[in-house]
């Protein structure tokens, strides 16, 4: 008799559950050995994973893809080598308080299309750092080339001394199944990098979730900004593996008195401004009416295929097409996320207008997320943070490699970008392998510190016995 979906759901996660229990007698030295074995096995496969991704998946270039693998190993492993994730963590004598670290048990990992191999090799390292088993549920549309990631790291793993099947991954291509094991009692935690609809199910299984969405990342450039410097930096992000990251920039926006020097500088580095009549041939293939979600079929495409979809003409080596628009929202729906080398393009009557643009769009399924702004004054750089709601403000710097840590910056390197409540999220934070312990406190008993009443009546000080304190203050209340 073949097996339910219910009964195969319960022989997944009961290997995971052993091998949980396994893994919590590990100790630092030997969780760090596997997790070392893992990421040299995961960034000596770089080229071969990322070239599978672009066969199988269509999206995006494999020489990209290869350093999305390198952050994913390389950068990820570099960032949590020093970071104690077994035992003791810390203690701290002057308050009494050691703080302890457990795993949190089995983790269900989603991982997206658009960074499929990169994606399950960074969760699968901060999982084993943390000697959490993970169970991971690939795209259906990269299933091929995720499933090989986890082979070479499940391989590495076990020749390192891991316990059995601390790695597994689950058949794809049904939804049900997927959400079956998402509910299941005994995850301890969800990792879902994916659409809205996916983050949604994660948040709603009634299991911990850590769900990034959409990122509809609004870029201002400033009139204080380097302009050549700011272009070429936007072109290196959205072009970087044809805009497949959720960081990638969305929209610029400008104000009136530098417009046609931001123009005349995107063409100058070879990007194209559509015509009225082209912007809405490409509306038609990029956007979904209905649901005004950006189409699977220009995802992660060149220029070169979007024009051809769309059935326009644009200049040979073009790097980018960018369309200036009017307004926000429904009725403009290049102003939505696209996962592509498309950009909104916005001209503001000052400032303040600008920023409120980036605001707007924002808003527009972005909100907590990302933003960037290219400026040489502070103080426009802080009013434009302050007034933002992103988790990462990237300042000067292409946002897709700028949000992602550990190239510009010192943000953590992650490939799953927390967007706060404001994108109902727990944390704004670059997700790492801090995300994935409980902390145990050992609060140790101190009396030396005062207690006092309404009236600052101390109770309780360095010169008060317990018997004193017991005494004194249940008398007075």
């Amino acid at each position: 008799m073949a097996e339910s979906l219910t009964e195969k759901a319960d022989h997944i996660i009961g290997k995971a559950i052993f091998a949980a229990a396994e893994f919590q007698q590990f100790d630092q030295e030997q969780t760090d050995r596997i997790v070392e074995a893992v990421y040299k096995a995961g960034l000596k496969a770089r080229i071969t994973l990322a070239k599978q991704a672009v066969d199988e998946t269509g999206m995006g270039i494999w020489e990209h893809k290869m350093w999305k693998n390198v952050i994913a190993t390389q950068l990820v492993y570099e960032s949590i080598r020093d970071v104690k994730t077994v035992g003791v963590i810390s203690s701290d004598p002057v308050t009494g308080i050691t703080e302890i670290a457990q795993p949190l048990g089995p983790i269900f990992a989603v991982t997206p299309v658009t960074n499929p191999t990169s994606t399950a090799m960074f969760k699968i390292l901060i999982c084993l750092k943390t000697r959490n088993p993970i169970i991971i549920s690939s795209h259906r549309g990269a299933a091929k080339c995720t499933g090989e990631a986890v082979r070479i790291c499940y391989e590495a793993a076990l020749a390192a001394g891991a316990p059995e099947d601390c790695i597994q991954i689950i058949p794809s291509g049904s939804r049900d199944f997927t959400q079956l094991v998402m509910a299941h009692p005994q995850i301890a935690l969800i990792l879902a990098t994916g659409g809205t609809g996916l983050v949604k199910a994660a948040y709603s299984s009634g299991n911990p979730a850590i769900g990034v969405g959409p990122g509809n990342v609004p870029v201002f450039i400033d009139d204080s900004a380097d302009i050549p410097f700011a272009v070429s930096g936007i072109i290196a992000s959205k072009t970087f593996d044809n805009g497949t990251i959720c960081a990638s920039e969305q929209a610029i926006v400008v104000e009136e008195k530098t417009e046609q020097k931001v123009r005349e500088e995107f063409e100058r580095q070879q990007c194209y401004f559509l015509t009225p009549e082209e912007i809405t041939k490409v509306e038609k293939i990029a956007i979904s009416a209905e649901t005004m979600s950006m189409s699977p079929f220009i995802v992660g495409q060149s220029v070169a295929v979007i024009a051809q979809k769309a059935g326009i003409t644009v200049p040979e080596g073009t790097k980018i097409l960018l369309a200036k628009l009017d307004g926000v929202g429904k009725d403009y729906p290049l102003s939505h996320e696209i996962l592509a080398p498309i950009l909104a393009f916005y001209s503001a009557k000052d400032h303040n207008a600008a920023i409120n643009l980036c605001i707007d769009l924002n808003y527009l399924g972005g909100i907590g997320h990302s933003a960037g702004i290219y400026a040489n004054d502070e103080k426009t750089i802080m009013k434009f943070s302050l007034l933002i709601n992103a988790g990462r403000i990237v300042v000067n710097t292409p946002t897709s490699q700028g949000a992602v840590g550990g190239t510009f910056n010192l943000l953590p390197p992650s490939l799953t970008l927390g967007c706060g409540t404001g994108g109902k999220n727990i944390t704004t934070e670059n997700i790492t392998a801090k995300h994935l312990i409980n902390v145990q406190r050992v609060c140790r008993r101190r009396i030396n510190h005062k207690f006092a009443d309404a009236d600052q009546k101390v109770y309780f000080n360095e010169e008060c016995d317990e018997s004193v304190l017991t005494k004194e203050y249940h008398k007075n209340h």
